[in-house]
C-alpha cells in the first residue's frame, strides 16, 4: 500500500540502491541527448584535464539519480513537480553511486485537498562517500486510497 502524504515526516531519511556507472551509460546517453562535448566523448583530451579522463554527464547522474529515487516511490506520488541540482563532484566511468534523500518539509497543496507538498534534500554519493550532486526534488503526494500515478 503507498505511504499516504499524512504518513511522511520531516526528517525522515531514505538511502537507495548503487548503480556503477559504465562506459555503455555515458555513449548513450550522449546519443540520447546529442551532447557529446569533449567532457565526455573525447579521452585524449580529457588526458591532459585537471580531471584526467572523461567525465559522465552531470545530466546522466541526475537521471540516474532519479530512477535510485526509487527508494521513496512507495509514497503515494502524484507527480514530480520540481528538481534541482548542482554538479559538485565529477563522476566516472566505474563510478558506483547512491542516493541518499531526506525530508526537508512537507505542507498541505493549497489548490489539491488532501494531498501534500514533500521537499526531498539529496545527495549523489559515489562509492567513497564522496558528494558528486545535492539538491532538492519536490513531489505532489496523495493519500494512500488514490494510490500512486500510473
Amino acid at each position: 500500500m503507498p505511504v499516504p502524504f499524512l504518513e511522511i515526516e520531516t526528517g525522515r531519511t531514505a538511502i537507495s540502491a548503487r548503480i556503477t556507472v559504465t562506459e555503455t551509460h555515458i555513449v548513450l546517453f550522449a546519443g540520447l541527448t546529442g551532447d557529446f562535448n569533449p567532457l565526455h566523448m573525447d579521452a585524449a583530451f580529457m588526458a591532459e584535464s585537471a580531471y584526467g579522463k572523461r567525465i559522465a554527464h552531470g545530466m546522466l547522474g541526475h537521471s540516474l539519480s532519479t530512477g535510485l529515487r526509487s527508494v521513496i516511490d512507495d509514497w503515494a506520488i502524484e507527480a514530480f513537480l520540481e528538481t534541482q541540482r548542482r554538479f559538485v563532484g565529477p563522476i566516472f566511468a566505474g563510478d558506483t553511486i547512491h542516493y541518499e534523500a531526506k525530508v526537508k518539509e512537507t505542507r498541505e497543496s493549497r489548490s489539491k485537498p488532501g494531498r501534500g507538498i514533500v521537499r526531498v534534500a539529496m545527495t549523489l554519493k559515489n562509492q567513497r562517500g564522496e558528494t558528486v550532486q545535492e539538491g532538492e526534488d519536490v513531489l505532489l503526494v496523495g493519500p494512500s486510497e488514490q494510490g500512486r500515478a500510473p
